[in-house]
This record gives C-alpha cells, sequence and structure tokens, in this order.
C-alpha cells in the first residue's frame, strides 16, 4: 500500500513539473505582454504593468500598414467559413457512402481514406499553380476555397452514420421524408458529437494555419492574424512588446474554444486513440 502510495506521489509531481514546463513559455509571453520594455528579457514578474502594447496593436499599428484587428477579423471570418462548409459537405457525403448501396461506392471510400495517408504539404506546390492559373491570388477564396472539403470529416461521420440502425431512415421514409430531411433532421440529431468533434478540428487547423496563407497571401488587409504576427517580425522586429501581445490575441480563441468544447475535444482526442 506505501509503495503504491510513493508511486502515486512521484507520478503526480513528475506530471505537474511537465505541465509547468509545458505552460512556461505561455505564461511568459502572456505575463511579458504587459510589461514595458526594457523588462520583457529582463525579469519573469514585472515592476510595472503597462498596456501600451495593446494599444499599439488597437490603435498604432494602422501607421505601420499592419492592421492587427483586421486580421483577426479575417482569421474569424476564414475559420468559420471553413469549419461550416466542412461539416456541411462532410454530412452531405457521408450519407451515401454510409447508407446507400451503389457502384464504386468501397472504392471512393477507399480513396477517401488513402488520400488521408499523405501529408498536406505534398499537395502545396500544384494548389498553388491551380490558385494562380484562376487568378486567385491575394483574395480570400485563395485561403478557404482549397479547406471547403475535408476527407477526414467525411471519414469521421461516415462512420457515425454507420453506427445508427437503418430502420430510423426506413421510419422517416415511410412518413414521406425526403433525403435532405433524413440528414439534417434523423441524422445529424443522433452524431452531433461527431460533427462537433468534426467542426472543432477543423477551426482549430485552419486557425493555426501558416503556411499556406503566407504563400498565397501579400495583401497586408487580407492575411490572417499568424501570417500578419509573422511579416510584422520580419520588418519590425525591435517591436517586441506589440508582437507579444499579438500573439497573446492569436491564442485567446482556441482558449475560449477549448474551455467551452473541452469535453468533444477531449472526446476527439480518445477517439484518435481507438
Amino acid at each position: 500500500m506505501k509503495k503504491k502510495i510513493v508511486k502515486d506521489v512521484i507520478f503526480h509531481a513528475v506530471m505537474i513539473i511537465l505541465a509547468l514546463i509545458w505552460i512556461y513559455p505561455y505564461a511568459w509571453m502572456f505575463i511579458s505582454s504587459f510589461k514595458v520594455p526594457n523588462e520583457i528579457f529582463g525579469k519573469f514578474i514585472p515592476s510595472k504593468l503597462t498596456l501600451e502594447h495593446y494599444k499599439f496593436i488597437f490603435f498604432m499599428s494602422k501607421k505601420l500598414e499592419r492592421p492587427f484587428i483586421r486580421a483577426f477579423l479575417n482569421s474569424v471570418f476564414i475559420s468559420t467559413v471553413v469549419t461550416f462548409s466542412v461539416m456541411f459537405f462532410s454530412s452531405l457525403i457521408a450519407y451515401p457512402l454510409s447508407k446507400l448501396k451503389f457502384g464504386g461506392g468501397k472504392a471512393v471510400f477507399n480513396f477517401i481514406i488513402f488520400q488521408m495517408l499523405f501529408p498536406g504539404f505534398i499537395f502545396i506546390i500544384p494548389l498553388f499553380v491551380l490558385i494562380k492559373k484562376l487568378h486567385l491570388l491575394n483574395t480570400y477564396p485563395a485561403l478557404i476555397v482549397p479547406y471547403l472539403m475535408s476527407a477526414w470529416g467525411v471519414f469521421m461521420i461516415t462512420q457515425a452514420y454507420k453506427s445508427i440502425p437503418n430502420d430510423y431512415i426506413e421510419a422517416a421514409k415511410i412518413d414521406g421524408a425526403r433525403t435532405l430531411w433524413i440528414i439534417f433532421k434523423v441524422l445529424l440529431p443522433l452524431v452531433r458529437g461527431t460533427v462537433s468533434i468534426v467542426g472543432l478540428f477543423t477551426f482549430i487547423s485552419i486557425w493555426d494555419n501558416f503556411m499556406w496563407p503566407l504563400i498565397v497571401m501579400k495583401d497586408y488587409n487580407k492575411m490572417p492574424l499568424a501570417v500578419l504576427l509573422a511579416t510584422f517580425h520580419h520588418e519590425y522586429a525591435a517591436y517586441v512588446g506589440p508582437l507579444l501581445a499579438g500573439s497573446v490575441l492569436q491564442t485567446i480563441p482556441m482558449i475560449v474554444i477549448f474551455i467551452i468544447f473541452r469535453k468533444q475535444f477531449l472526446k476527439g482526442i480518445s477517439m484518435s486513440f481507438k
């Protein structure tokens, strides 16, 4: 019994230490965003707090052609549109793949799984050439169109639909329900947990997306916040405080979303390891 208690104490102590090590960079970034410039790299606990870095982000950055607030709204807009698009199209495509029998259905589903095996960066060059040919560079569609559908989202919702007995669908058809009514009124309410997981992870991945927006977007007024922060650091590296304040703004939506949807997030993590 004593050995078990000792093991538990050691285990929890190690986990606490690792958690503190993991959270330290964010804690330093958050606290440093309120420090005066000469204490940012000098002290962990500041002797004086200031909001000057945030005032710069909100009011002064336009003079340097860096509209941080607009970039934040751009990130919200792009992430929201892509998230709802993925949830909508994945819900539609998953229905025939899971509940209808048609020629080539298994081949299509296997192709979706096969596509998930390739890392996304190998498609960047051909996708960039396509976007350029369509004259979409430096436009919002360049950031949105490539992500309107998700093979992973289709796979997840297809698997969820397969777990629903066909009796529900047959009963709805007897009552005269059409396909869209069956999908949105019968199936989706039964798999809303899976759909919320797809939406949550899609929003997070698009919000944190950096490489693709950096390649296709040069217009400061249309950049997402992550890319604008990178360009700001490249040209105005001396403005460390505003950069830290902008980084805090970049992380706020993720923290809020995690707090609100933490149960779905943890469920999604557990599903990914099954």
